[in-house]
């Protein structure tokens, strides 16, 4: 192959089709296709709706090890396994979620694969792409000013402004919106009071969207979110502000699937994005069902590691949307489990089998978790040029006696070609009937419970602590009806505990929830443990300080 190319330079030399025909693959007529310039396009309403009643086809979920500063490239295999399944001659295709600029600019860089397995165009995807988590962000502060409007003409509600809970967002690290004073400045400026700014992925309105059926849902979704408290503590609903309808109006086309394609013209939906460490992590429900009434094999992905993203999707998402995944890929790399063996960054390209073989036991761990959810599993071992042929083979003599397949992948450098083995075997395990998808808690358990099973059977905590004042909020809200919610749990990504220094895999650590937030409206309790922040902040060098255009109007730097 001689140089690699970056990324981005691989995605610009891509032959890109006009986007009609990527939609003529899934048999989505012109007309019910909106489209955003030449390669990327909505999908109507209209058309999803004639969807009904048609058979689905199979979901697999590919899910990863713990991430590390080595990377694991799970979205890259995503892409790849979508591109290999074509090359074997199924009708696939991806979904996957849609980049925040915060960890663009920041750290973490885009999320739309990389090497020769990406969505395209991947500037546009990476960076505004067709402006839903503006829609997003947009719809969120609407409420957060129908809030403080209602307080300053005289809050007829009787909101206790000490127990306003809505909050602003903004799609950008950005520490210093965290925790402020608002409204300072004298009487016209409105009641002076604590407030402060979540990311956008962390947004309710950003779950909502994610996981409504259709339109009439995410205005039924939003009314029901809990903007604050009054003095006697009874809930106050953004449908009691009127503020349900015009935020409708303004996320009604962020509400239509995006399409795209990859590198290899396969089709691509690329549509929601939260958190996975913060937020529930998963694409959208109307994405992922349309897909799977358009294609035989749909392969999706939830965010970080398996602890935090498939755990999410299968106790949040395919519960809520009644999915059942029929296989699941974990994606781990040499480099990377060295790294869980204890081994330092600037090391990983030495061979070391003996701590390879310590920091399978991340893998190991992440194995039988998903086993727990009743999915069949494979692990797809992302190759890099530093790999060695007694490294790889410890991987998969390791894998192999725990029942399972670990299977070389080179889709980075040789895009579907390098992953034809993964794709045949994934189709194998979907088409098997092995899966037999189960849920890790019931409804009725009482939510304390829930976060306590999760802490216990996935992380492997020995222990979960809460102040008096957070187990006291549960059992209110368990009072008031939502008890049957499940629990999306904000932890770090980078281990199963909550020190994201503890690499491998853990065992009797604690689990302290510091704050619990009810999300009414998606449909979930979220437990925030550790130093988890609901908005990041930027790095000593962020990845936006190289990040330009260059003398041809080309973006440089984006990753």
């Amino acid at each position: 192959m001689g140089e690699f190319k970056s990324d981005i330079e691989i995605a610009r030399a891509a032959t890109k089709k006009p986007i009609q025909d990527i939609g003529a693959k899934l048999g989505i007529p012109v007309e019910q296709l909106v489209p955003y310039g030449h390669e990327k396009a909505k999908v109507s309403a209209e058309f999803i709706r004639s969807l009904d009643g048609r058979p689905e086809g199979k979901l697999i979920l590919v899910t990863a090890i713990n991430p590390t500063p080595a990377g694991e490239g799970k979205t890259t295999t995503t892409v790849g396994l979508v591109d290999g399944l074509n090359r074997i001659g199924k009708k696939a295709m991806v979904c996957i979620r849609e980049p925040s600029l915060g960890p663009c600019f920041g750290v973490k860089g885009g999320a739309a694969g990389g090497g020769h397995a990406q969505v395209v165009p991947m500037e546009d995807i990476n960076l505004h792409f067709t402006g839903d988590f503006h829609a997003i962000t947009s719809a969120h502060n609407l409420l957060a000013a129908m809030v403080d409007n209602h307080i300053y003409w005289g809050n007829a509600l009787d909101i206790d402004v000490r127990r306003i809970t809505w909050r602003r967002a903004m799609d950008m690290n950005d520490r210093a919106l965290r925790q402020m004073v608002g409204s300072l400045g004298g009487v016209a400026n409105g009641f002076p009071r604590e407030c402060g700014f979540d990311i956008t992925v962390a947004s309710e309105v950003m779950a909502i969207l994610c996981l409504a059926a259709d339109l009439a849902d995410l205005e039924r979704r939003l009314g029901d979110i809990i903007v604050g408290y009054r003095r006697d503590k009874s809930p106050v609903f953004a449908r009691d502000l009127k503020a349900d309808g015009a935020m409708t109006v303004l996320l009604k086309d962020a509400m239509q699937p995006n399409l795209v394609q990859t590198l290899e013209n396969n089709p691509a939906f690329v549509h929601g994005g939260p958190f996975a460490n913060i937020a529930h992590g998963c694409n959208s429900v109307i994405a992922t069902k349309t897909a799977l009434k358009l294609a035989d094999y749909v392969v999706t992905e939830a965010g970080f590691g398996a602890d935090l993203g498939a755990e999410k999707f299968f106790d949040i998402k395919c519960r809520k949307a009644g999915l059942e995944p029929a296989a699941a890929v974990i994606v781990a790399t040499v480099r990377a489990l060295k790294m869980n063996g204890g081994v330092k960054k600037d090391d990983l390209g030495s061979e070391n089998v003996e701590a390879l073989t310590r920091g399978c036991a991340n893998l190991g761990r992440h194995i039988a978790n998903v086993r727990r959810f009743g999915v069949p599993v494979i692990v797809a071992i992302n190759h890099f040029t530093s790999d060695t042929d007694a490294e790889v083979a410890a991987v998969k003599e390791y894998v192999s006696r725990l029942g399972g397949d670990a299977i070389v992948c080179r889709h980075w450098a040789d895009g579907s070609a390098g992953i034809e083995e993964l794709a045949q075997r994934v189709a194998e395990l979907a088409d098997s009937g092995q899966a037999a998808f189960k849920s890790l808690y019931p409804d009725a358990m009482p939510l304390m419970e829930k976060i306590e099973t999760v802490a216990s059977k996935i992380y492997h905590a020995a222990e979960v602590t809460a102040a008096k004042t957070v187990r006291d909020q549960l059992v209110a809200w368990e009072a008031q009806g939502y008890g049957h919610l499940p629990v999306c749990i904000a932890k770090t990504q980078y281990s199963f505990s909550t020190d994201p220094a503890l690499r491998g895999a853990p065992e009797g650590h604690v689990v302290n929830v510091r704050e619990v937030r009810l999300s009414a409206g998606a449909g979930f309790v979220v437990a925030i443990t550790g130093e988890i922040m609901t908005m990041p902040g930027l790095p000593s060098s962020p990845a936006a300080e190289r990040i330009a255009l260059n003398a041809q109007g080309f973006v440089e730097g984006l990753f």
